[in-house]
């Protein structure tokens, strides 16, 4: 059996205490590099003991020399960050799980860019179940057409920092895509006092911040005596890991390119 040599990036956060959970109790996997900012009080401890499992691998801030030896880097961090991260393993040639949120356009053309050089896999949500929702929402869309009136509602923790989330714009941009519509045109993301009515090709967009809620999204096709409502709630964030290496194996044999989890789940 190949053993898939995988490094963590924010791992001593929420996300990263689960991915080295899930890669301890993988028999195909092993931890190579547990990685964190330079201000973290965890440095140079074992990241082991995280979980309540030493197991000899220190937990670094340099990159650099921390990466060699391993395979694929898994990040779910902050786009500066994961974008520092890249441009390092683009240059050492590991590939990477991207699990971060709140990429602006240019920054996404700085991921494809890299792709040319190492595989990446970057979705807005690892989730295996979301991803199908992703599909049901196409099927949903190009039945329904132009009939609906389609609005999209997500709940996250109140420690997220970026709003909408990524996993509901991805949900728009399947259904615009479908619809033969320009997202960046016709979403609107808030509404306050006298709106008008409306419009009918509109895509709405609502957030909710409370708590720890791990992540509800909902998209609502509003017609006229009926509804649809196609919603995905993750109960924990072991969903996202389950989803992060089933990527990481994906890339295993990829050389190179720019993936997401519809071509690791075959969706395509």
């Amino acid at each position: 059996m190949t053993i898939l040599n995988i490094a963590v990036a924010g791992s001593t956060g929420r996300m990263g205490r689960v991915l080295l959970e899930m890669i301890a109790e993988s028999s195909d996997m092993r931890l190579s590099a547990a990685l964190d900012q330079k201000d973290n009080p965890f440095l140079m401890k074992d990241a082991g003991e995280l979980i309540g499992s030493p197991c000899g691998i220190p937990i670094k801030s340099d990159f650099v020399s921390a990466l060699p030896g391993s395979d694929v880097l898994i990040d779910f961090t902050r786009p500066a960050g994961t974008l520092a991260h890249l441009a390092i393993c683009r240059n050492a040639g590991i590939k990477m799980v991207i699990g971060t949120t709140g990429f602006s356009a240019a920054e996404k053309e700085v991921l494809k860019a890299a792709s040319e050089d190492i595989a990446i896999v970057f979705a807005p949500n690892m989730s295996v179940g979301v991803n199908v929702m992703f599909k049901l929402l196409e099927v949903a869309a190009s039945k329904l057409l132009n009939d609906y009136d389609i609005e999209i509602v997500e709940a996250h923790h109140r420690h997220k920092v970026d709003a909408p989330s990524g996993t509901a714009l991805r949900m728009g941009e399947v259904i615009a895509q479908t619809l033969n519509r320009d997202l960046t045109k016709v979403a609107v993301y808030g509404r306050e006092g006298v709106t008008g009515e409306r419009a009918a090709e509109t895509i709405g967009f609502a957030t909710i911040r409370g708590g720890d809620i791990v992540g509800d999204h909902t998209a609502i096709f509003a017609g006229i005596g009926e509804r649809i409502e196609i919603t995905h709630k993750a109960s924990s964030r072991k969903t996202f890991a389950v989803g992060a290496l089933r990527a990481a194996r994906f890339l295993a044999t990829q050389r190179n390119g720019l993936f997401d989890m519809q071509d690791v789940l075959g969706l395509r």
